[in-house]
């Protein structure tokens, strides 16, 4: 199995240093060859507004384009209020539209969710897995990853301070390319 997937990641929170940024940061450094883990950036993003499908913004169109030539889709989130950030629910909704051209449809993703706390923001992941399933997206379902304690996770590098979740990390992106794999190169019908 060879070749390269080029997996565009969306991070969930705007803050410059935020949990989440570092986080998929430190993924793109363990990811295997294969992932080619670039984020794509959501803030600039206007709110969503059927009215403006006549005349789209250009950062609308733009990101579509972007979203459509990735292979796959990681998205990374924090939780507000147990749920996803609105900017990270708009981009969802800006590429989703109009629907005859949705971005989303049938790309591999996979769903990471991050918080200081220990729930690891689960009431946002699966929040989130519902709207891809809204936008046709092949999510995927094993390992989970809900990643707790968030503000003792790193050092000063952005590197993880605990083997293990390095680890852990390392394995959820191998499950991640196989996934990807799997979706695209399905096996010949017997």
């Amino acid at each position: 199995m060879s070749g390269t997937f080029d997996v565009a990641a969306l991070v969930g929170s705007l803050r410059r240093d935020s949990y989440t940024r570092i986080l998929v940061k430190a993924f793109t450094r363990l990811a295997p060859p294969a992932l080619q883990i670039e984020i794509v950036e959501i803030g600039g993003l206007s709110i969503y507004n059927y009215d403006d499908e006549a005349s789209p913004p250009a950062a609308w169109t733009d990101f579509r384009a972007r979203i459509k030539r990735a292979d796959a889709v990681l998205f990374a989130t924090p939780e507000y209020n147990r749920s996803v950030p609105a900017v990270l629910k708009n981009a969802i909704d800006v590429g989703s539209r109009p629907l005859i051209s949705n971005a989303w449809a049938h790309k591999p993703a996979a769903v990471v969710s991050l918080s200081p706390g220990v729930m690891g923001a689960f009431g946002a992941n699966h929040h989130l897995r519902q709207s891809l399933v809204a936008v046709g997206m092949a999510t995927m379902a094993h390992p989970e990853a809900y990643i707790g304690g968030a503000a003792k996770l790193f050092d000063a590098a952005g590197d993880f301070m605990n083997p293990a979740s390095a680890e852990f990390c390392v394995s959820f992106l191998i499950a991640f390319e196989l996934w990807i794999r799997r979706l695209t190169n399905p096996l010949p019908a017997s």
